[in-house]
């Protein structure tokens, strides 16, 4: 019996408002602009919690005691170690490699010097966890400098966590400031629902493969130019308007040419992002520090003309590319950031996904032909 209109299943196009299961990790409002972590604002976290703070919080479900998080950091300072093979692996990469394909092959094949990679528990999950958080910011780090011809920079155990990457980074102890930027883009960035990169791992650990196997599967969804690679289509945008005298009429050509405006729109906010609120504070502070206000001006024009002409307002991509920028950060890293952040995201939701998991199986409605007839090879057109 063919179906009916009635009777046919409705698809939903990108998942658009499919609720896809229950999760306590994050939730977000999008009319109201609202980002929660395991109950907390971002509002009452960002500025206050450092992101070893928000990693345990979304990991465990809870803040920790000054107790817990000494022991946390110590477990993070303890795993930063990238084994030699690595390090003489990724001196054999072409220097002009994207830095997210390097962190996401990298990563796959440090699940090999695990010892618990193979272990379900939720102990040796929690380890893999840990263990992830250590070593992203090592890769990243490291590749960095040895494509700019320099070895890399062996962690301080005394350090946090942003502290540590910037110093691995640069080789020398950051600045405070440097340090409690990076921290807060690492909280702001933490979580952020059932993102694509984040129901790819979910996707993945539904099938009960590893948490390895979950969070390099995110790091490939995250790559895309839709995903995190939105981030580091901002600043060429904004070199190439030049000033704040050219923005309107930029924006004005790219709006009639239908052409995309970077870092404006979001599936779920139908308002204010969150996080960009903060951010674009930090964008103003740190542009000032270093002399290059002119990417904050530009970029407050493009806020006004595009919420007025289009009713868009910007993403958590627009202002952490320019904070990025006024760090000094290679354009390139912009996504390895974010999944540096992001990690903590991944893995809380992939432990939740263990704990009650179902394997995740969605329907497709067919729209090819049908009833083909068989041929042979010498009578096909």
């Amino acid at each position: 019996m063919s179906q009916t209109d009635e009777t046919k299943p409705k698809v939903a196009e990108g998942l658009v408002g499919v609720v896809a299961s229950t999760s306590a990790v994050c939730h977000i409002d999008g009319q109201a602009g609202q980002l929660i972590y395991r109950g907390y604002d971002i509002h009452e976290l960002a500025g206050r919690a450092s992101f070893e703070e928000v990693a345990y919080l979304l990991l465990w479900d809870h803040l920790p005691n000054a107790k817990r998080l000494r022991w946390f950091k110590e477990a993070i300072a303890n795993n930063h170690d990238l084994p030699w093979a690595i390090i003489d692996l990724m001196k054999t990469l072409p220097p002009t490699t994207d830095p997210m394909v390097v962190l996401r092959t990298v990563l796959s094949m440090l699940s090999v010097y695990d010892p618990h990679e193979t272990a379900g528990d939720i102990e040796a999950n929690e380890r893999k966890a840990i263990r992830m958080l250590a070593l992203t910011p090592a890769v990243i780090a490291g590749f960095d400098r040895v494509r700019h011809s320099h070895d890399p920079i062996k962690p301080e155990h005394d350090l946090g966590y942003a502290e540590n990457f910037l110093y691995m980074l640069r080789g020398r102890k950051p600045d405070p400031v440097e340090v409690q930027a990076i921290d807060m883009c690492l909280v702001l960035h933490a979580d952020h629902g059932f993102n694509a990169s984040t129901f790819t791992a979910r996707v993945i650990a539904s099938t009960l493969s590893g948490m390895y196997s979950a969070v390099v599967g995110a790091i490939g969804a995250l790559k895309g130019p839709l995903h995190g690679g939105a981030s580091e289509q901002v600043m060429p945008m904004l070199h190439e308007i030049g000033s704040i005298d050219k923005v309107e009429p930029y924006l004005k050509d790219a709006l009639a040419e239908k052409r995309k405006i970077m870092g404006f729109g979001h599936r779920v906010y139908k308002t204010e992002d969150p996080r960009a609120t903060h951010l674009r504070k930090l964008a103003e502070e740190l542009t000032e520090r270093a002399g290059i206000t002119k990417y904050f001006k530009m970029a407050r024009a493009i806020e006004d003309y595009m919420r007025q002409a289009k009713g868009l307002y910007c993403n958590v991509d627009f202002y952490a590319a320019i904070v990025y920028h006024a760090l000094a950060i290679d354009l390139d890293l912009n996504a390895c950031l974010f999944a540096m952040s992001r990690t903590a995201g991944w893995c809380a939701h992939v432990l939740e996904q263990y704990q009650h998991n179902k394997l995740i199986r969605p329907l497709s409605e067919y729209v090819g032909p049908k009833g083909l007839r068989w041929a042979p090879a010498d009578q096909r057109p």
